[in-house]
């Protein structure tokens, strides 16, 4: 078999690795960032502020489906990283590949059929306010429907990125994003479809490149590493338990933080359109960070996979230190950023006085936020590239049902801060996923755990 699409990270300066590996990342995640921001700048300039609570809302249910997908996508990335690492290539990684087609867009056909069914009881859920309920309804449903492009985007460029191919994922989501931005304008802002047509752009963006992508590697079958024949698709007993095994805490862990934030999101849509619209806007640039963020937790994730198969302590510890030196870097230029020009930044996605006005309330947490994702990324990157299955699981009650959900109910209601309480009890949360596993780092406990894999 050919490698010419692995990248050995185990080798090399570490500093160096990282960043090279992660401008793909950076990049990917920008347009990714872009083609969601679009969807809200274009709902709110031409439908308003019932439009942006809804793209708001369906964006949390959006995630949350998604979660479920990146959870099991991630295992299957971490598996492949270490087997990379330890030099196991050829039919033992063309396996894992095959497994996790099948499991994952499986997986996609019955999330479909529950999202298509229920988003009305969805929006319920969500208290959303009764000007945007008919336009969160139809995002939902539009987008439910095409879970199984989502799904097979996300395995196709964690596959990938577990064996050290940052670059290729970049170019498939730069087809989404464009197709999504042309859409945008035609569906919603010449054809009139409102909230639906965003999540029409969004999904057909997905679909062209999933499509694209899975020519693509079919054409480079041999360098890929896998046949993409009918029988290389059947499921391995050991592979399939070594994804629930570590795939399983991992989708606990995000689905848990999602239905948290979402739990904090339904609180704030209680007080109105407004402050449901500025929660929304608040989220996606709170995002922001996540451009670099999710970058680099991708890629020292599989930096870490690697060099933690091939038994290179040294260099998961050196990756560790780096991710966190980079991500709060980058926290505080955004913050900077935000302080400097809040009004205008805002104004991109509503224009509404009473929507600016309630927005500049929110910048404190907006930082808190920002700082967030920044420290929570070495971590969760240390976790995920060691295979530590528990901790996952533990952090993802901890953050996403005890400490959000606890602290939004304390400041929020018990404290009576409103949407204030709400607002910091959840940034707040975000802190913790560092505060645990930072001590658990610098124990050096990690360097005694098996592999996941022989």
């Amino acid at each position: 078999m050919s490698n010419t699409m692995i990248n050995d990270l185990t080798v090399g300066s570490v500093p160096g690795k990282l960043i090279r590996f992660s401008i793909p990342f950076v990049l990917a995640n920008f347009l990714q960032f872009l083609y969601n921001i679009v969807d809200m700048i274009i709902v709110g300039q031409f439908v308003g502020s019932a439009g942006l609570s809804a793209v708001s809302i369906g964006a949390d249910f959006m995630h949350f489906l998604t979660f479920i997908a990146v959870g099991f996508a991630q295992a299957g990335q971490i598996i492949i990283a270490q087997n990379i690492g330890k030099g196991n290539r050829g039919e033992a990684l063309s396996r894992v590949i095959g497994n996790l087609f099948s499991f994952i867009l499986g997986l996609s056909l019955i999330i479909t059929a529950v999202s298509v069914l229920f988003p009305r009881q969805f929006a319920t859920l969500m208290n959303t306010p009764p000007e945007s309920f008919s336009e969160t309804v139809a995002y939902c449903t539009v987008c439910g429907a095409g879970m199984f492009f989502v799904y097979g985007y996300n395995t196709v460029s964690n596959i990938m990125q577990g064996m050290g191919d940052s670059r290729h994922p970049l170019m498939f989501v730069a087809i989404a994003a464009g197709i999504n931005l042309v859409l945008d304008l035609l569906f919603v802002g010449a054809f009139h479809l409102r909230s639906m047509g965003a999540a029409m752009a969004t999904v057909i963006g997905q679909a062209f490149s999933f499509v694209i992508s899975m020519v693509f590697l079919y054409r480079r079958r041999e360098a890929f590493g896998f046949d993409f024949r009918l029988r290389s698709y059947r499921l391995d007993r050991s592979i399939v338990l070594s994804i629930l095994k570590l795939g399983i805490p991992i989708t606990l862990q995000n689905t848990a933080i999602s239905i948290s934030v979402m739990y904090v999101t339904a609180c704030i849509n209680v007080y109105g359109v407004i402050y449901s619209a500025v929660n929304g806007v608040a989220s996606k640039i709170s995002q922001l960070c996540n451009i670099v963020t999710a970058s680099l937790r991708a890629a020292g994730s599989t930096m870490t996979g690697q060099n933690f198969g091939a038994g290179r302590n040294d260099r998961v510890s050196s990756v560790f230190w780096h991710v966190l030196l980079l991500s709060v870097g980058f926290a505080a230029l955004l913050t900077v950023i935000l302080l400097l020009f809040p009004t205008q930044i805002f104004r991109l996605f509503d224009d509404d006085p009473a929507v600016l006005a309630v927005a500049m309330e929110a910048i404190a947490m907006i930082v808190l936020n920002f700082f967030g994702a920044a420290t929570r990324t070495p971590a969760s990157a240390l976790i995920n590239g060691i295979g530590f299955a528990g901790m996952n699981f533990v952090m993802g009650i901890m953050d996403g049902v005890v400490v959000r959900i606890g602290l939004a109910v304390l400041m929020g209601k018990v404290l009576g801060m409103g949407v204030h309480g709400y607002w910091y009890g959840s940034a707040i949360a975000g802190y913790m996923f560092f505060v645990v596993v930072f001590p658990y780092f610098l124990s050096g406990i990690w360097k005694r755990r098996k592999t996941l894999v022989e």
